[in-house]
């Protein structure tokens, strides 16, 4: 059992690395479900919207809420679950988390009103806040350096998976049974994952009540920007979530109306941007055996630093094929999965002890930065394609620009703590 695998190593450094094959498969099959949930409940449920709104006698406007109310619930709730994950151990917090979310995902299918469908909605984005938290935590728990960035690609690749397939579901489901069946699908899913968290996670994470726990949020957020190493990864982590929501924010009025690209083909397209992190996420976890951290991030942001000057010249030009624009779009996606495997193991790797806070303040960022993109490119967009890929291509550059930097943004060797790792 995976369970007494994890107790074997009381007192002694724990790796997912030394557990059998099959247990480490299906641990890692776990945490990347967890990763998964917050695009599985957007995406599957945007089919769904136009005949929920006439189902619900409300507007599209106040039916496309369900979407950033979704996001507002989860980017509040990561600091709460890190900060108690780090007090009380991991596995309350996630069956706390993840229950929460399934209760709310009940409520969702059954709603009768606007209302009551955002006020659930809401409560289901605070409860996935703990699954994206804690799967990074305890991928920190258990592995650092190597070990943790390849365990971080391989949950990529099932994450991305969510994007790319649940809009075809939700529109099947939709299609054929419903507006609400979408929602009982996430509804079913959660029961799922519980199932998987009972049997395939054990505790990673000692518990360390230390005082009040304002005090230990503040305590450890001090500790998180203490690091320049954890700073600089940081940086890196969370620029990239602007650039892509600000082209998904107008991907399909920039592909069919601007391009005349038809429905149809522009969900291939858009599949295409997922196939591609799916694609990084691969090539990482067979390069992350060869190389160390920082080449590959330096590998990630070079894709990303020609893709976005290319940008920024369309910008300029305020023209481009749609092949050329979205070939840009495609190679930025494609270093999001190395920039996001590796850059997190960089930010994490100094904190073992706090690994539940400095995940939530990396995701808490991800989402207020990623919305605020998505928020900016929409207001500015104007049919142009000068402002459909002025963010992209600035935060690609962005990005870049602080890669070059490291040198005076986090000076010296890299820490890692190899030797403190999960213990019972």
């Amino acid at each position: 059992m995976l369970r007494r695998s994890a107790r074997a190593c009381a007192g002694v450094p724990c790796s997912t690395v030394n557990l059998p094959t099959a247990h480490r498969k299906a641990f890692v099959v776990t945490l990347g479900l967890l990763t998964a949930v917050a695009a599985l409940t957007v995406d599957i449920s945007l089919p769904a919207i136009p005949a929920m709104v006439d189902a619900l006698a409300t507007t599209l406007s106040h039916g496309q809420q369900i979407v950033g109310i979704f996001m507002a619930g989860m980017a509040l709730g990561q600091i709460p679950a890190g900060l108690l994950s780090d007090r009380m151990g991991r596995m309350p917090v996630l069956y706390a988390g993840m229950g929460v979310f399934m209760l709310a995902a009940f409520v969702a299918a059954s709603a009768t009103t606007i209302e009551v469908m955002l006020a659930a909605r809401f409560v289901q984005g605070f409860g996935a806040a703990s699954a994206i938290v804690l799967s990074r935590s305890i991928v920190r728990d258990v592995a650092s350096g190597r070990d943790a960035a390849q365990l971080m690609s391989l949950m990529t690749m099932i994450f991305t998976a969510a994007p790319v397939v649940a809009p075809s579901i939700g529109a099947f489901l939709t299609t054929h049974w419903g507006w609400r069946t979408p929602f009982i699908a996430i509804a079913a899913v959660s029961v799922v994952i519980l199932v998987a968290i009972r049997s395939n996670l054990v505790e990673t994470h000692a518990p360390n009540p230390d005082g009040h726990p304002l005090r230990q949020l503040s305590n450890s957020i001090r500790e998180f920007f203490r690091h320049r190493q954890s700073i600089f990864g940081l940086l890196l982590l969370i620029l990239p979530p602007a650039g892509y929501m600000s082209i998904i924010a107008v991907s399909s009025a920039l592909a069919i109306e601007h391009y005349g690209v038809s429905v149809q083909a522009y969900g291939l397209i858009f599949a295409c941007a997922g196939l591609s992190i799916l694609a990084g996420s691969f090539l990482n976890r067979i390069l992350v055996m060869h190389f160390e951290q920082l080449e590959l991030i330096g590998f990630g942001v070079t894709i990303m630093g020609i893709a976005g000057i290319q940008l920024l010249l369309m910008a300029w030009l305020d023209a481009a094929p749609f092949w050329w624009l979205w070939a840009c779009v495609c190679a930025f996606m494609f270093t999001i999965a190395i920039l996001m495997a590796n850059a997190t193991v960089l930010a994490l790797d100094p904190l073992p002890t706090i690994a539940g806070v400095a995940s939530s303040i990396i995701g808490t960022l991800q989402n207020l930065i990623g919305a605020a993109g998505a928020l900016v490119g929409a207001a500015i967009y104007d049919g142009s394609v000068r402002n459909a890929v002025l963010i992209m291509g600035s935060v690609a550059t962005a990005a870049t620009v602080i890669f070059l930097l490291r040198r005076w943004i986090a000076p010296g060797p890299l820490v890692h703590h190899p030797d403190e790792l999960a213990r019972d």
